[in-house]
């Protein structure tokens, strides 16, 4: 074997990869299956909990590679039950992840970057500025970092990753993290309770539309004219929205399928009754259905949340047209965990303590010096 002095760990790699590595120490097929049953579905955090492994096959492993984890530094609870999650990784940065529970559904939404590129103009992620793309392992010790805080009975049902960041722009390690999601023997998700939540970016996106796609697809609109959407969305001025519903018409998709595309509500933005008609008609002939996000105000956003009337007759044109409309309901607003809130505000109040502990030592100390 010829490794690296560098430790890899194993949650960096994808399933091949992982069989590629085991199969350097000269280990039949099976042993990566247990290896991906240990990690991803009893959560194991060493190699001494792997028992089905060799006492000399584990020592081997632990000389040149590692088990990385995630702990939440922070959890915070809304009155609705959503928990927002502040992990820091090893770099110092720090993401967020967001539970939300629902009657049969707890969905856990992913980051897969530090910060965003895209500065969306009622997303608060971007205003951080971009830091840089999460690992695999990363991605992935999210849902083993949440699923370790659940109670006993409850289970994760479905997984978003919608998070911070723009899942395509981190394009290897997001279908790395899928697969192991819906890998048999990693999470086991099914691939309908997995959902790839994008801006639209269409070379990724025509990659995506080459292979078989194990997930659903979520595409932020957000607009019903180009000139509305450029001006939310930046990155409509490079793909703007007739590729990407040219590509959805094309993109074969699987049997009772479709593409979700999600609206935000803007008061006087993109809220009319000609943008819902609009809408209607750019949706002509793609599977589709549409997810309503009134916007979720925050310090920052220069937007308003449309009144219930005008949300309500929105929807009542789409769903005359023949549209599956859903208006999504503000979860975790008050901990700024809803759709388009994450984006430090934990680290902020953080910081803004620390600061405040760190100047009240200042002052002490200057006081002992004079005194």
């Amino acid at each position: 074997m010829n490794h690296s002095a560098e430790k890899i760990d194993l949650k960096d790699l994808s399933p091949r990869e992982l069989e590629e590595f085991i199969a350097s120490f000269g280990k039949e097929r099976y042993r990566t299956i247990q290896i991906l049953r240990w990690l991803y579905q009893k959560g194991a955090d060493s190699f001494d909990e792997m028992t089905n492994l060799s006492k000399t096959f584990r020592h081997d492993l632990s000389l040149i590679s590692t088990l990385s984890t995630l702990r939440p530094l922070r959890i915070e609870e809304a009155r609705d039950g959503t928990r927002k999650f502040l992990f820091q990784l090893s770099d110092g940065n720090r993401i967020e992840s967001v539970l939300i529970p629902e009657k049969s559904r707890l969905t856990l939404c992913l980051s897969t970057q530090v910060g965003c590129t895209l500065g969306c103009r009622f997303c608060l992620t971007g205003k951080r500025g971009w830091k840089r793309d999460l690992r695999l392992s990363e991605i992935i010790n999210q849902i083993l970092a949440v699923r370790k805080s659940l109670p006993s009975k409850r289970t994760l049902t479905n997984v978003v990753l919608m998070g911070m960041g723009e899942p395509l722009l981190n394009y290897g390690n997001t279908m790395k993290a899928i697969e192991l999601m819906t890998h048999p023997d990693a999470f086991k998700f099914s691939s309908r309770r997995v959902t790839l939540s994008t801006a639209g970016l269409l070379p990724e996106l025509e990659a995506l539309s080459t292979q078989k796609m194990s997930f659903r697809l979520a595409i932020s609109l957000n607009a019903s004219d180009d000139e509305t959407r450029s001006r939310l969305m930046p990155i409509n001025r490079r793909y703007p929205m007739a590729g990407i519903l040219e590509f959805c018409r094309k993109l074969r998709l699987p049997p009772r399928t479709r593409i979700t595309f999600e609206y935000v509500l803007l008061d006087g933005v993109n809220d009319s009754l000609l943008d819902a008609k609009r809408l209607l008609k750019n949706l002509r002939g793609i599977p589709s259905k549409v997810n309503l996000i009134p916007l979720n105000e925050a310090p920052g956003i220069p937007f308003k949340r449309p009144s219930d009337e005008k949300i309500g007759k929105f929807q009542e044109v789409l769903m005359e047209g023949g549209l599956t409309v859903i208006v999504r309901a503000s979860k975790g607003s008050e901990i700024g965990a809803a759709c388009g809130q994450l984006q430090g505000e934990m680290i902020i109040a953080e910081g803004s303590r620390q600061e405040k502990e760190g100047r009240e030592t200042m002052d002490e100390k200057e006081k002992n010096a004079v005194g």
